[in-house]
């Protein structure tokens, strides 16, 4: 998979997809990650990329020309996608399909945005990492980066723990427990030590469900509520009076 990033510091969003599981796609030649300064396709001495808008107002706004000129001169892989506050929120659901893609291009945007002929005439989508603002998009496109590359078959090592992950079924995730058995006098369930898988694999589900119902109710509320096998699920494990009626 190819994913560009366009950016004033293209370093920064580098040399934190140099490392760990991203670094090792990238020498695996699993991810190809490329990185382009949107000064290069600047025309004056001082490398200029942004500009005051007209009709006034606080800030400056990244120029059209260092942008439009990049894309043609590199050809990032499309879709070209745009990292604003403004954009669609991005989930795991968007990350996998864009994981699903032979590539994609991301847009880091600086000061108060970029010019809206960019995005009228340039850019094929806009994603925002949450509801706050940030300095530029780097962080959002290390986010993305992450979020997709993951996901992508070879990266992770083990895929069953990318399907059983926090959203891959619309669930947050299972706790997880490790070595030693006890700890400080605070001992793993007894179930996780059972030996019996089923037993196991249905504690994890009811703890998904509890969890969720407690942190995120949002997300079963978009999956219709809990039908009646997951409350059954719930009482079994002793978690319906935790999680109250829904």
């Amino acid at each position: 998979m190819r994913i560009d990033v366009l950016s004033i510091f293209p370093e920064v969003v580098d040399a934190f997809a140099s490392a760990s599981i991203l670094g090792r796609a990238r020498n695996d030649g699993l991810l190809n990650l490329r990185f382009h300064d949107l000064r290069d396709a600047t025309h004056d001495q001082h490398r200029s990329v942004d500009d005051s808008p007209f009709g006034g107002g606080a800030g400056m706004v990244m120029k059209p020309e260092p942008i439009f000129e990049t894309v043609e001169r590199v050809e990032p892989p499309r879709p070209l996608i745009y990292l604003t506050p403004t954009g669609r929120p991005f989930d795991q659901a968007m990350a996998a399909r864009f994981a699903s893609l032979e590539g994609f291009s991301l847009l880091c945007g600086r000061y108060e945005g970029v010019d809206e002929r960019v995005r009228e005439r340039l850019v094929d989508e806009e994603v925002s990492i949450g509801d706050f603002v940030l300095a530029g998009g780097e962080l959002a496109a290390a986010v993305v980066l992450e979020a997709v590359g993951r996901l992508v078959p070879g990266v992770v090592g083990n895929r069953q723990s990318v399907d059983e992950e926090s959203f891959s079924d619309g669930l947050l995730e299972y706790p997880h427990y490790t070595r030693p058995a006890e700890y400080r006098g605070w001992a793993v369930p007894d179930v996780l030590r059972s030996g019996d898988h089923d037993l196991v694999a249905r504690w994890r589900r009811a703890q998904s469900l509890a969890r969720t119902v407690e942190s995120r109710p949002d997300l079963i509320d978009a999956r219709g509520g809990l039908d009646d096998d997951e409350r059954a699920l719930l009482v079994e494990f002793g978690l319906a009076g935790r999680v109250g009626s829904e």
